[in-house]
């Protein structure tokens, strides 16, 4: 985890552990069965029982934590060390002594690592190749331990352009800032993204009711995924043809799309394993 430290140090890399550390005081139960609730909706199962389940990129853990609550063995690995931490805070919490779900450091650039893990039934990974710096190497990587009808689930932020270019420099902006003023960026990103809902809001009479309630299909919290917006860096995008293509390519299918309509955000894929690429 060097590479990581070095990275944070020079800018390049966005310390998306610590964001969720802070997540993690705010969980509760009605988070984690709204995630559970996400899984079964995009992998069209009641349970994940029997099922193995790898989290590429575990983020505070919550999903992997939300798999195993589903009755899947649970692999997660997530390549910032404070991710790890909190994925293995929630394994202590909710699963102590639980030999059906590890939890380590890994990278999803890291081919060799991938393939040594083996083949699972769902491979999950949302909102995290496109921050690996190498997102289609990182993409190829995450269908090699899909088995033969499979399921590989990712959401990649969604390609808006010119948008999504300008987006790319407030990041980078905002991991060169020191510390204390990083909030020259997150304050005006805050008014960019969110002025159009307050003011609708405002004027169904119902004050601040889209910042309540986000995220709230996914369990998620809204300051915390502003933060990780503003600063998640690196930053790729695709658009959904791409991805599609792309993994057409090799041997998986199409079952389940969710864009997020042309704008900021991800569009969610879920592929079957069906041929040979």
């Amino acid at each position: 985890m060097d590479s990581h430290a070095a990275e944070v140090a020079q800018g390049e890399r966005f310390e998306f552990g610590k964001n969720w550390a802070w997540f993690l005081t705010d969980l509760n139960n009605s988070r984690i069965a709204e995630a559970e609730q996400s899984l079964r909706n995009m992998l069209g199962a009641a349970s994940l029982s029997g099922a193995n389940f790898l989290d590429i990129g575990s983020g505070s853990g919550l999903f992997s934590l939300a798999a195993r609550r589903l009755g899947a063995r649970v692999h997660s690995f997530d390549y910032d060390p404070h991710s790890v931490n909190c994925t293995r805070e929630l394994h202590r919490r909710y699963f102590p002594n639980d030999a059906s779900w590890t939890v380590e450091s890994g990278s999803a650039l890291d081919e060799s690592y991938v393939r040594s893990l083996g083949q699972f039934d769902v491979v999950y990974s949302w909102g995290v190749l496109h921050h690996t710096g190498s997102m289609w190497q990182a993409l190829a990587n995450a269908a090699l331990p899909v088995k033969a009808g499979g399921k590989l689930f990712i959401a990649i932020y969604n390609d808006q352009g010119t948008a999504s270019r300008r987006w790319k420099k407030v990041k980078q902006i905002y991991n060169e800032l020191p510390r204390p003023l990083r909030f020259l960026v997150v304050w005006p990103s805050f008014w960019v993204l969110n002025w159009r809902s307050m003011v609708k809001d405002l004027l169904r009479g119902r004050p601040f009711q889209s910042i309540r309630e986000h995220g709230r299909e996914r369990g998620m919290s809204f300051w915390r995924d502003l933060i990780d917006w503003v600063g998640g860096y690196p930053f790729e995008v695709a658009t959904p043809e791409q991805i599609f293509d792309f993994y057409r390519d090799r041997g998986f299918t199409l079952t389940r799309l969710h864009t997020c309509a042309g704008s900021l955000g991800c569009n969610e894929f879920v592929f079957e394993k069906t041929g040979q690429a």
